[in-house]
Order: structure tokens, then sequence, then C-alpha cells
């Protein structure tokens, strides 16, 4: 559940960007725009998997806890 509600605000949020970009750009907004948007939030959302993978987890540790 938390992959498909990661691919759908990824794809909400850089649809947003490309009109928004557009729009200052000047330039009209159409499917090509979209259909690029939905891949780069593809890409995004399997980085994110990708890195959540790779993290430690857990609490994170005190630099200093380990000069003693």
């Amino acid at each position: 559940m938390k992959y498909i509600v990661l691919l759908f605000w990824s794809a909400v949020l850089f649809t947003l960007l490309n009109y928004v970009t557009s729009a200052i750009g000047n330039t009209p907004f159409n499917m090509d725009q979209v259909k690029q948007g939905l891949i780069f939030s593809v890409v995004f959302a399997v980085f994110v998997v990708i890195v959540g993978a790779i993290l430690p987890k857990g609490e994170a540790q005190d630099i200093d806890s380990h000069r003693q």
C-alpha cells in the first residue's frame, strides 16, 4: 500500500511541477509533459524505495558516544 501511495504522490507532485514550470515559461501544458512527469515520478519512486532499503533501520547514534 505504501508503494501505491508513493507512486500516486510522486505522480501528482511531478505533474504539478511540470505545470508550474510550463506556466512560468509561458509554454502550453500538453500530454507529452504529463507522460514525461509520470516517467520521472516512477524513476523517483524507485529511487526512494532503493534508498529506503539501503539506509539502516533504527535510531541514529550519537557520534561522541563512540569516543571514550
